[in-house]
């Protein structure tokens, strides 16, 4: 089994973090969101990762050849023509079953046994309220998959599709997008995975459905700190590492031991990354990246990006890599 990561996208509603880093490297709890799909994906050995980059790709592959060690494979989009495009890319190299996952989904799911099923792949989903900002399926009396409709007008069919799916036959699907392309179906204005998957069923392929636990995402600022405070929450709380004198903990969070912190309150659900200097501030539900410097503030459901400054002014902030702003 390849497993197949779509990481080209320039994650427009993430901007201004994303003018400088791509979205799955948006720090959450303490490392970027792609290092959590990775540690999901091994539970599934894949023989090979494959990697759609796109813009700043360099940085993807930088963060993932030097902080793991995977058998990685890069290919490059260079027209974001969609996720069926970029799946068609990397052809040359799927050979068998694939599982295909965004990079902006975090998930707890059964992973096991995922070739048992008698079906020839898995769409993972979950339950939703509202399903119109989805994409959702549309199932038969059996559980099988009859269609995937994005973003459907009604709120009958609640599973929407999370990004992730498991293909036995990853060429046929290879075959759907290029079939996809060569209708000229497009979906605002893109090839969609999830119309080439209708294609896919065209050829008499069967998909089950396996719901998750969870799902979360890190696709708007509000999103991430969602993630963020869900995360702090299962398992990367750090507060009884973190102690400082004269620093009130509030847990969780996650505080870098590199982080210099002093005369603060932080927490809960903050993170502050490594070489970061904290000094006289209230930080809680709110993510500090790598080498930022706050001072004299109180920040809350703020999103600091790397280098960053901030003083002098109580308020909510969304700032970019590299920036400045003081009120003194």
């Amino acid at each position: 089994m390849k497993a197949v990561i779509p990481v080209a996208g320039f994650g427009t509603r993430l901007r201004p973090h994303t003018y400088s880093k791509p979205k799955p490297l948006i720090n959450v709890a303490g490392k970027p969101f792609l290092g959590y799909i990775l540690e999901k994906l091994a539970a599934l050995n894949p023989e090979e990762y494959i990697f759609i980059v796109g813009y700043l790709g360099e940085q993807i592959q930088h963060y993932v050849d030097s902080t793991y060690r995977l058998p990685a494979r890069y290919v490059e989009q260079k027209e974001l023509l969609g996720q069926a495009h970029a799946l068609w890319l990397a052809r040359d190299y799927i050979d068998g079953p694939i599982v295909i996952i965004f990079a902006d989904t975090l998930f707890e799911a059964d992973l096991q046994d995922l070739d048992a099923l008698d079906a020839d792949g898995i769409a993972f989903v979950k339950e939703v309220e509202d399903p119109r900002r989805f994409g959702v399926v549309e199932l038969d009396a059996r559980g099988y998959v009859t269609r995937f409709v994005e973003k459907p007008t009604s709120l009958e069919n609640r599973l929407a599709v999370i990004g992730m799916y498991y293909i036995r036959n990853g060429p046929l699907l290879v075959r759907a997008c290029e079939e996809l392309m060569a209708r000229g179906i497009r979906t605002r204005g893109e090839y969609f995975l999830t119309d080439a998957l209708n294609i896919f069923l065209e050829y008499g392929q069967r998909l089950r459905v396996r719901e998750v636990n969870v799902w979360v995402d890190c696709g708007t600022p509000e999103a991430v700190l969602e993630t963020n405070r869900y995360l702090l929450s299962h398992g990367h709380d750090n507060s009884r590492e973190a102690q400082r004198e004269g620093v009130v903990i509030i847990p969780p969070v996650f505080i870098s031991p590199s982080a210099h912190v002093r005369h603060a309150v932080i927490g809960p659900y903050a993170t502050i990354a490594d070489g970061c200097f904290i000094e006289n501030a209230i930080i809680r539900d709110s993510i500090v990246d790598s080498g930022a410097r706050i001072v004299n503030a109180v920040l809350e459901q703020s999103l600091i990006g790397r280098d960053a400054y901030v003083g002098g002014r109580f308020r909510r902030f969304n700032v970019g890599d590299s920036s400045s702003i003081d009120f003194t």
